[in-house]
């Protein structure tokens, strides 16, 4: 079959069972990796590729809004690492008891281990101050970012690469230690790193933190809370 240039269209056939399974696959075996980071660097083509499958995302408007600052000097890290540890010993103290305890048994070193880290922001004014599908929902060029993390994401979990999504800092540390411009909105600090082995359930469930609800509790059939 030949392919479709630019402006043409292409049938849409179903994947094979085996394409079909390896994309299922990636799904239901990615896992957010925490202290497991192997020090193997990764090779820039394999990296170009994690970013290339997060440009490819969609987004509302095609506004495209993400950048990436890919972060390998160990000072930078180093400091990113400080403003998590203050954040996160306040985090630490909005628990009690055993979940507490459990919280603090944790291991969220993976920003000192993993070999690069990723800063994933969104621009809200690349594509103007009216974006087509963002006219009555101001969110959907942040939206649309999380889609390229996710996509950047899978794409890691197909590439033996595993990802970590470190969300406890304050944001103007980050913005303060990366140079980022207020009007930026940081999305995601990734770590990213090989890994030889990966929960077969999410950590926290394995842990006894939360399990995966049922999905039948969550589908409703044309209105809300009638069973899907």
């Amino acid at each position: 079959m030949r392919p479709s240039s630019r402006g043409e269209q292409a049938p849409a056939y179903p994947f094979s069972p085996a394409e079909r399974d390896a994309v299922y696959r990636a799904i239901e075996t990615r896992r957010d990796v925490r202290d497991q980071f192997l020090p193997d660097p990764i090779p820039d083509p394999v990296l170009r590729r994690l970013l290339q499958a997060a440009h490819n995302a969609p987004s509302v408007g095609f506004m495209q809004p993400w950048s990436f600052v890919v972060i390998r000097d160990a000072a930078v890290k180093a400091g990113a690492h400080q403003a998590f540890q203050r954040a996160n010993a306040e985090a630490a103290d909005l628990f009690e008891g055993e979940r507490q305890d459990l919280y603090r048994s944790l291991k969220l070193e993976g920003i000192l281990k993993a070999p690069v880290s990723l800063c994933v922001t969104c621009d809200p004014d690349r594509a103007g101050s009216v974006v087509l599908g963002r006219t009555h929902n101001p969110r959907m060029d942040v939206y649309s970012t999380v889609c390229a993390v996710q996509n950047l994401w899978l794409a890691a979990r197909a590439e033996g690469v595993g990802v970590g999504w470190v969300s406890i800092f304050h944001e103007d540390d980050i913005r303060t230690l990366l140079g980022i411009p207020d009007r930026i909105e940081i999305v995601a600090w990734l770590c990213l790193g090989y890994v030889d082995a990966l929960y077969q359930e999410p950590e926290l469930a394995v842990k006894g933190w939360r399990q995966r609800l049922p999905l039948e509790e969550l589908v409703h059939a044309d209105r809300w809370g009638q069973p899907g």
